[in-house]
């Protein structure tokens, strides 16, 4: 598995995705153990399965750690892969993607093991049904946002919103209660329209600057503080 001596070569010389017969080819040559082959399949899927990893942690080392790590099981069980349907490289994104998140969640487990709150008993944060800042902004944005929160509301968040996990997929997988993936997922969801309000407020303030005829000062108020939970 290649490793840190050739990340530098990878992020310089990274192609686009292989064609479906390439992508074929090189299969059969990683089942092979062949190390080219990997190097090309590494190449070609990276910037695919770190945006992936990017979901799960905030900064780029975690990610890489993470992704590393799922090409080593993709190199380990690819010679069980089977195209689900005609077009390989969407069947192999696909089996590759499912290999990410389980490494994700994988990681998760090892380093945040405590980082999940526990189910509320009193206390119950509802999503609200209307449209909300979540509604409003692209994918780019909440992916953005999702990095800045705290361990256990992202890995929620991401496998409930992103990978449409449902709540008794997320608690079988974390080993956590239904009931503590479903008030996760709203304190995470509360903590995310904060972060996304307060950056909101932030480039309307930089817009209005920018206009020469007209100097307006945005002011925000701590009620629109960033929150950071303690974790039990």
């Amino acid at each position: 598995m290649v490793r840190n001596q050739d990340e530098h070569y990878f992020k310089d010389q990274r192609p686009r995705f292989l064609t479906d017969g390439d992508l074929n080819v090189n299969i059969q040559g990683c089942v092979l153990n062949d190390r080219l082959s990997q190097k090309k399949i590494y190449n070609s899927f990276y910037n695919y399965a770190v945006t992936i990893c990017s979901l799960y942690t905030n900064n780029y080392d975690d990610s890489v750690e993470i992704l590393n790590d799922g090409f080593l099981k993709v190199f380990k069980e690819i010679y069980r892969f089977q195209p689900a349907y005609a077009n390989v490289i969407s069947s192999f994104k696909g089996w590759l993607r499912k290999i990410m998140i389980h490494t994700a969640i994988d990681h998760f487990r090892k380093n945040h093991k405590y980082s999940v709150t526990k189910e509320l008993n009193s206390e119950i944060i509802r999503i609200s049904g209307g449209e909300d800042a979540l509604d409003r902004i692209s994918y780019e944005e909440i992916v953005r946002s999702m990095q800045k929160l705290t361990p256990g509301y992202r890995i929620i968040l991401s496998l409930f919103i992103i990978e449409n996990f449902s709540h008794e997929e997320i608690a079988k997988q974390l080993g956590i209660s239904i009931g503590t993936s479903k008030s996760n997922l709203a304190r995470g969801r509360k903590q995310l329209q904060k972060i996304l309000l307060y950056e909101n407020q932030i480039k309307m303030h930089k817009s209005m600057e920018g206009h020469n005829s007209v100097r307006v000062r945005v002011n925000i108020s701590t009620g629109h503080k960033v929150e950071e939970h303690s974790f039990y």
